[in-house]
């Protein structure tokens, strides 16, 4: 799929994929090691030439929306009885997960629960101009697929919106 949004800083349209997998984002990462069975994967990526840390980039990328925390605060609300990790009961940094590894050109951070562990990477090409935002699931039980079922489509609207907002920045 190809979204192509309006540059205002070039007045120019620029290219905003989103895969259901890359094997760019995927071949250069550190996603894939240790994680294990893939039950779902999708990488959306931005063309955009930039100075920035990859630090800096996850900050611009996790300021979210206030819709985006107004959902997230609604899903807190929803899981906390059935025991799920909330995002509440960890600190504030400038990455939406806890961080599990970095280098100079990717942040990966990792939510293991008792239903699903996720991965996500945030990962600059610098070469190519291209920043890659890729996220594994994997499902622990039967559980983790049902809860992800109606989390998947308001994923894919979120990552495709802050990745927007990050290629209009």
């Amino acid at each position: 799929m190809v979204i192509y949004t309006r540059h205002e800083a070039l007045g120019t349209m620029e290219k905003m994929k989103m895969f259901k997998t890359d094997s760019a984002a995927l071949a250069n990462s550190m996603i894939l090691t240790g994680f294990g069975r893939v039950d779902y994967c999708d990488s959306c990526r931005i063309t955009k030439s930039t100075g920035d840390s990859v630090a800096q980039i996850a900050a611009q990328l996790f300021n979210l929306p206030k819709w985006v925390n107004g959902l997230m605060t609604v899903r807190n609300w929803t899981v906390k009885p059935f025991g799920l990790k909330t995002g509440m009961e960890s600190e504030k940094t400038s990455a939406l997960f806890p961080v599990i590894g970095q280098n100079e050109n990717e942040i990966l951070m990792e939510v293991v629960d008792r239903h699903l562990n996720v991965r996500v990477s945030i990962w600059v090409d610098r070469e190519k101009s291209c920043i890659y935002l890729t996220t594994l699931v994997h499902y622990n039980n039967g559980w983790g697929k049902i809860y992800f079922l109606p989390v998947k489509p308001f994923h894919k609207i979120i990552v495709r919106s802050i990745m927007r907002r990050l290629l209009k920045s």
